[in-house]
Formats: C-alpha cells, structure tokens, sequence
C-alpha cells in the first residue's frame, strides 16, 4: 500500500482579511518557526496586522488564522486573551505592583498551572534571559533593558504559538538596544514570530523574511535577502540602502526613465521577464554616486564622490562605461565627515549620494543647485519589475 502523501505544513499564522474603515486589505503568512518583518511606512497597515493576529481588532471580510484555525472573522471571534499569542511593545507593561518573579509567573498562572510549578516555570525563564538575580524586584526597580529582559521572560513562560513584537527596541538607549536584540535573536530562534520595526539592522538579526506593506496592502514578500537585494519599492529601497529608478527596457543593459534619461547597468540573473518595452528597476548604492557641480571648472573642486570606486577616475577607460544624468539638489544632511545629497532627476525621481562633507562644502551643494551625477554602470543593478 503506498504511503499516504505528506501533510502541507500549515503557516503558524494567516492573514487574508480586510478592515474596510482603515483601508487594509492584507494576505501575509508568518510559517511555523519562521521570523516575519512586517514593515512599511507610517499608516501603512502594519499595526493593523498585529491588531488582527493579537485578537484587538476583528475584520470586516475574510479570516485570521492561527495554527490553521480560524480565530476571527464577520462571523465569529477568539479574543485575544484566549490566544496563544503574546505580544512585546516598547514599554514592557510589567504589572507595577508585583515582582519580577511574579509578573512571569501571572501568565501560566492565568492559564491554570499550579503556583509552585508557574514559579518554577518563571525562575526558568528568568535566568534564561540573564535575570535569575532580579527575581524579587519590582518595576520601578530595573534600568529599562532589565525590564525589557523580564517582559520576554513572561511572553515565552507561556509557550506562545506565536510571538508578536512592535518595534520592542525603540524606546531603549543605544547603549542597551545591541544586547536585547541579540537576547531576542537568541530565545526567539525556532519559533513563529510577526515584528514590526523600522531598523534594518533588526530585520538582519531578527527575521527571516520580509513583508512590505504599502497602503494596507503586501506589496512584496520574500526573505530578508531577496527584498533588500532587489527592492520593488521606494521604501524598500530605502530600508536596503539604495536609490531605486524605474523605467522601460530598451536593451539588455538599458533602461529609459520616463524623461528620456539613459540608465546602463548589470542586469541581475536570471532573465525572466527582461524584454523591451517591459518595466524595469535600477538599484543605486549612494557610495557609488559622484556629482559633478554643473558649469564648475575642471579640477578637484568640481567632482564630489568616487564614480569609478577606489582606483577609478572620473574619466575612466572607455571599456567602463558611465552613467551622466542632469539633476537638481532637493537635500543636503550632513553627518560628520560625510553628506548625504539627495537629487531629482528629470522626471522627479529621486536618487541619493554619499559624498565627503569637504566636497559639499567645496562644491557648495545646496537644494537647488543643478548637478551632474556620475554613476558607474558596473554599479548600477537592473532588474524587471516584479
């Protein structure tokens, strides 16, 4: 008799519902074991989400799903105190009143353990995030990354089906936030989690993948690797660290914005779906950007940046071809020894530079001023658009 077919395996979590009043209309998956980044600009939807997963907010039309059961619906609601689901936010909520000890405790209390085997389970996980000694403090008594330490010491003490967290680092000193997140690399390895974050660095650390959400939709999913490799939107772009172009296909190596600008670059493997006419995407890293200051005298006064990286000049041989796109400076941030310039090409996309702080000041780079940037085209990636 054959063996009967493997069971699909079923995503911890599911959402596939709409909240009308919002505008969200979501279909994301956080599978079994697997890290999830929910990310996105302000009003995006992405606190929506983890309202609708943590059981706070019920949809208007299709269903939430946790562990292939259905828990919310038009037609029916599991709230959230009856989930298996635990949530960290950037103030711990640690109840005031009670001890370290007994705030881990409160969980598997609450679900029926016995007190002698709940304190039991809280001096576990206590120690495991390092806070054994702090078991008779209260609150007011841990510096904010102690507390911290403690409030995921009671998410997990009470075996989550699927932990949530929003942005759990951002109201940490900088000097605190590294430890935590590596604490929570560490005890979340393995198990089902949605965070939502702004930080790229905690997206490297923390997930797995990446769903970006743009005005209440999932505009692209896939591991942190493939959505900062090849970004499909203004913000994901941002968040990898790169300018992102759009345009048409005119060539194997060449895209045209819609003004007419010329964009040569490596085109990414594989081929599918590069044909011309089709849409395209080029990713810019800022460090590879130069600006030339447009009617600026020939000499070192007039070149900001580095187009042909740490041997190249800005002529170069000829076998390395560049991009020249004419721009107008919008932004100018300094930030030490260097600048971050921002310029609008000519049909209003926005492309970032990196340069020395002395070549700003020196070319005397300022919103509004009319630039040249340089580009070289072994540093420009194109890829279609998904």
């Amino acid at each position: 008799m054959a063996d009967a077919p493997a069971r699909a395996a079923v995503p911890a979590a599911e959402l596939d519902c709409t909240v009308t009043n919002r505008d969200v209309d979501l279909r994301l998956a956080v599978p079994a074991g697997r890290r999830v980044a929910i990310v996105g600009p302000n009003g995006a939807g992405k606190s929506t989400a983890l309202a609708l997963l943590a059981g706070h907010l019920r949809p208007d039309s299709g269903e939430v799903r946790i562990d292939g059961h259905v828990v919310s619906s038009p037609r029916a609601h599991l709230p959230a105190h009856r989930r298996r689901v635990v949530t960290l936010e950037q103030r711990p909520g640690l109840f005031p009143h009670l001890s370290s000890l007994d705030n881990v405790a409160y969980g598997p209390r609450a679900r029926g353990v016995r007190r002698r085997d709940a304190l039991a389970r809280a001096r576990t996980e206590l120690d495991a995030v390092g806070c054994a000694d702090l078991a008779d403090r209260r609150p007011h008594q841990l510096s904010g990354g102690q507390a911290q330490r403690v409030a995921l010491a009671r998410a997990l003490a009470v075996d989550p089906e699927l932990v949530l967290l929003d942005e759990p680092l951002a109201a940490l000193d900088v000097e605190v936030a590294p430890a935590i997140r590596r604490l929570l690399a560490d005890r979340l390895t393995g198990r089902a989690v949605a965070l939502v974050t702004h930080d790229p660095l905690d997206l490297w650390a923390l997930a797995d993948d990446v769903v970006v959400v743009l005005s209440g939709r999932a505009a692209q999913t896939g591991t942190v690797e493939q959505v900062l490799a090849r970004p499909a939107s203004d913000f994901g772009a941002r968040l990898a660290g790169v300018s992102l172009v759009e345009g048409t296909i005119v060539d194997d190596d060449e895209v045209h914005t819609p003004a007419g600008d010329a964009v040569t670059g490596v085109r990414a493997e594989p081929a599918d779906g590069w044909r011309s006419g089709g849409r395209a995407i080029a990713t810019v890293d800022p460090r590879s950007v130069a600006i030339h200051a447009v009617g600026a005298p020939a000499g070192p006064g007039a070149l900001a940046g580095n187009p042909g990286g740490p041997s190249g000049s800005p002529t170069g041989p000829a076998s390395s071809p560049r991009n020249s796109w004419s721009a107008r400076v919008v932004a100018v941030a300094p930030a030490g020894a260097l600048t971050r310039v921002t310029a609008e090409l000519r049909d209003g996309q926005r492309v970032d530079a990196e340069v020395t702080s002395r070549s700003a000041a020196e070319l005397s780079l300022a919103p509004g001023s009319d630039v040249m940037l340089v580009v070289k085209a072994a540093q420009v990636a194109l890829y279609p658009r998904p």
